[in-house]
């Protein structure tokens, strides 16, 4: 039978656990909300975007004056992997889903014959990633001292991946990442940005015609590579959202599982109790019989 002391302390130990859970929670709860607006609010920019690029794409086809960004290299041989993850833990499988995902396409592109890179933003991710890829990490973006993300953040990112391309270290880059649906959904993402690949929306109309001053490739020239910085931003933003929203689920069920480990402890506690008080008094009463 346990030690009344060390039950005592245990009990202790457990409430003080799930009052740091708690308020975990909460302020989970209150960052969520911020940054699920403000996931929410980039998604219509970016699906426009993404349709206006689309059209753009669709019409200048495979001309050879399109955009190195758009046409690719030619070849698929070299993938870069671009997984984003947390800089924190205790968000449950939030980091573990992305980088499984990750692995994943990995896996399948080695079997493929191909050679993949990785560059990692968040140091969950770069952790999980480096014990069975170390040797393909060629960059890390540390984001920890970051408390709010702005499209600066998404643009010095994207100035790595592009300077990368430029200077011939990949043909094919994914973006990792993981989109919010709700406190208790979070599915990670597999998005190609480079060569970039846009689907049209019927509802915008196949049909219309568009006048483009100056020309298509020159515009394109000049959108993609901001097209590249609007997906890693939109991507960052998802994430935020997702890691709040995680984080509010586990802090919520650690929570629970506290107080009933609680509950559980402080019956324990009782019957032993019980128990010592009931051989206290045998021994008090075989002691006056003796007497």
């Amino acid at each position: 039978m346990a030690n009344l002391k060390d039950l005592k302390n245990r009990i202790s130990s457990v409430k003080s656990t799930r009052k740091i859970t708690k308020a975990m929670q909460m302020v989970a709860a209150a960052k969520l909300r911020r940054a699920q607006e403000a996931a929410e609010m980039s998604r219509p920019y970016a699906e426009r975007f993404n349709a206006v690029m689309a059209r753009l794409s669709a019409s200048v086809g495979g001309s050879d004056s399109a955009p190195k960004l758009l046409t690719g290299t030619g070849s698929d041989k070299v993938n870069l992997l671009i997984v984003m993850t947390s800089e924190r833990g205790l968000c449950g499988g939030f980091n573990s889903n992305i980088v499984k995902k990750a692995k994943t396409h990995a896996q399948k592109l080695i079997g493929e014959g191909k050679e993949i890179k990785i560059l990692t933003v968040g140091k969950k991710g770069r952790d999980q990633l480096r014990r069975d890829y170390g040797d393909k990490l060629v960059g890390h973006v540390d984001l920890s001292d970051v408390k709010r993300l702005s499209y600066a953040d998404a643009q010095g990112i994207a100035k790595d991946v592009l300077a990368r391309f430029d200077e011939g270290e990949f043909d094919v880059a994914t973006l990792f990442y993981s989109e919010f649906e709700n406190v208790v959904s979070q599915i990670p993402q597999a998005k190609q940005i480079i060569p970039a690949t846009f689907e049209e929306d019927e509802a915008d109309g196949a049909d219309s015609l568009f006048d483009y001053e100056p020309s298509e490739e020159a515009i394109l020239a000049d959108l993609l590579p901001r097209g590249v910085a609007t997906a890693i931003f939109s991507g960052l933003l998802e994430n935020a959202a997702s890691e709040q929203g995680a984080r509010m689920s586990a802090m919520d069920n650690a929570t629970r599982n506290a107080g009933e480990m609680i509950e559980d402890l402080t019956i324990e506690y009782n019957r032993s109790r019980q128990a010592v008080i009931t051989n206290e008094l045998i021994e008090i009463i075989s002691g006056a019989e003796a007497l």
